[in-house]
């Protein structure tokens, strides 16, 4: 069983030893990402996309890291836009994509194979284009070949993780202005001062005990983790907190949206990582074992709920009653409501508490957050077979 060391993530020498690429330094910059993004999306005339008239349809095309730009999108639109919002990580590109239609491609290299097809495909065929990425790249060159907009993510960005604030400011701008969700510039500066203020929070500086961030590293580190939201908004924020905990603290979890996953999630409390191994009665820690002689002990289940500030009265009932259960079972459970305010704020502060959590994970297990030899090698075998 994975053991966190406090102690790793409470100097902030060891921490930046271990960080050998900023990782925290770079989330901490979300706020002013935001800022960037929105002076960039201006200058690149982001009131012209999709040649200021509404699609038909739009269709957002992202991968890996940048994968959750196009999620929050289609769940920010759900509720209201008065046309289909798509999901397409890569080609083909639906046959019913033309002329009418907005094609949304984002990639911080701009050199992403999937997002590159798309957007190139899109083009072909005669459709809007808003493309986000560097400013000398193949999808850049695209865009402007098309008609279409590009924005560039500025200087800087190394990495889609750490960019994401960059990556989808000129997105949603884009959404707000053809009425397909309501982001507008007052409430993106809301999510700004939201982001930085998280980050003050959450800084290496700031020991456990009062750091949110380092407090649900430590519940969850040695735990099967589990995320889940409680909504279509904090299910997305479920989404990208287990994609940070697998590519950044390399820790396998599971994701769920209520009400649709309780079933599932409950089910598992029957399981051997709850209820004493599935006998129906909750375990008890032996605070004398030994893990030298005794083996290492059973992980338990961890649920990170992530909660709204505005759920409704019977998704806070749904969600309470399933806390008890798992609780009862002897889950490990951990909770985040938001402060109020718009629904990207509200986003904001889930996305940046569970960034530096699966970060201070990282860090606390010995992880470099940044470096994966393992990825690096199957990227050099599939470079090796011309793939």
């Amino acid at each position: 069983m994975p053991r966190l060391e406090e102690a790793w993530i409470d100097d902030p020498e060891q921490v930046a030893a271990r960080d050998s690429r900023g990782t925290l330094r770079a989330l901490a910059t979300a706020g002013a990402q935001v800022r960037e993004s929105m002076a960039l999306a201006h200058e690149a005339g982001i009131d012209q996309v999709a040649y200021g008239e509404r699609p038909r349809s739009v269709l957002v095309s992202a991968l890996g890291g940048s994968a959750v730009v196009a999620d929050i999108l289609q769940a920010l639109a759900e509720q209201g836009s008065p046309v289909p919002v798509t999901v397409r990580r890569n080609v083909p590109v639906p046959a019913w994509v033309g002329p009418l239609d907005l094609v949304v491609a984002v990639s911080l290299s701009g050199a992403a194979d999937g997002p590159v097809a798309v957007a190139a495909e899109a083009a072909r065929r005669g459709a809007a284009l808003l493309t986000v990425g560097a400013q000398d790249s193949v999808l850049a060159d695209i865009s402007r070949q098309a008609r279409g907009v590009h924005v560039d993510v500025g200087r800087g960005r190394t990495s889609s993780r750490t960019s994401l604030w960059s990556l989808l400011t000129p997105v949603l701008m884009a959404g707000d202005r053809l009425g397909l969700v309501d982001v507008p510039d007052e409430a993106l500066a809301a999510a700004a001062e939201r982001l930085n203020e998280w980050a003050e929070a959450c800084r290496p500086s700031s020991e456990s005990f009062v750091n949110p961030a380092k407090s649900m590293a430590l519940s969850i580190a040695e735990s099967v983790p589990v995320v889940l939201g409680d909504g279509p908004l904090t299910g997305v924020a479920a989404l990208r907190a287990v994609s940070m905990l697998s590519r950044t603290a390399r820790i396998p979890a599971t994701w769920g949206e209520l009400p649709d996953t309780a079933s599932q999630v409950v089910s598992l409390f029957d399981g051997p990582f709850t209820a004493g191994g599935g006998a129906g009665v909750a375990p008890v820690k032996d605070i004398f074992a030994d893990p030298f002689l005794d083996g290492p002990e059973q992980p338990a289940l961890g649920v990170v709920m992530l909660r709204d500030a505005e759920p409704g009265e019977t998704a806070d009932a749904l969600t309470d009653s399933l806390l008890e259960t798992a609780r009862d079972a002897g889950a490990t459970v951990v909770e985040h409501r938001p402060a109020p305010g718009p629904p990207i704020a509200r986003l904001a502060e889930h996305v940046a508490l569970t960034d530096f959590a699966a970060t201070y994970v990282a860090l606390g297990l010995g992880v470099d957050p940044a470096v994966s030899p393992h990825l690096a090698d199957y990227l050099e075998r599939v470079r090796a077979k011309g793939l």
